[in-house]
């Protein structure tokens, strides 16, 4: 492999915690406004707005804003803590991922829903969720070493 392509290997790599986590909560903040405008669509319209299109439509960005921030708070607090996690500890386990998931449902959610209670079974839910999906070995990507497609920098000579 030649210096040029480990340099580019170099600079797509965005492994960073910092990037993981604006990754996170911008994948919430993404996911959160669909879901809440599938949610919006469930709900029924009060009478009053039916032939009115304005608060209906505000009704349904309030609800895409709200689900979206939400989301957006899980995935960043998440993902936060489970690379604060994972470099505190030194290893990349279960572990960290049912950590960020208890911290991410007891804060969050348990803020929404202004209880202890709430907090509490948030988190666990979200723990758990997360060290089984972790502890299963459910993963998107894994690196084996080999390069399917090595690009190069270098730059084509036009053919005469």
């Amino acid at each position: 492999m030649d210096d040029a392509a480990a340099e580019l290997r170099y600079y797509e790599e965005e492994d960073t915690p910092g990037m993981k986590t604006l990754k996170g909560a911008t994948t919430g903040l993404v996911a959160g406004t669909l879901w809440g405008a599938i949610i919006a669509t469930w709900h029924d319209v009060p009478r009053v707005e039916r032939n009115v299109a304005l608060p209906g439509l505000i009704r349904t960005l309030k609800m895409m804003g709200n689900h979206g921030a939400t989301f957006a708070a899980i995935g960043g607090v998440y993902i936060g803590v489970e690379q604060l996690v994972q470099n505190y500890r030194m290893k990349r386990d279960f572990i960290n991922g049912a950590v960020g998931g208890f911290v991410a449902g007891a804060t969050v959610l348990g803020y929404k829903g202004r209880s202890i209670s709430t907090a509490l079974s948030a988190g666990t839910a979200l723990a758990v969720t997360s060290g089984i999906i972790d502890g299963l070995g459910a993963t998107t990507r894994t690196d084996n070493g080999r390069e399917y497609y090595p690009y190069t920098t270098k730059k084509r000579v036009a053919a005469d």
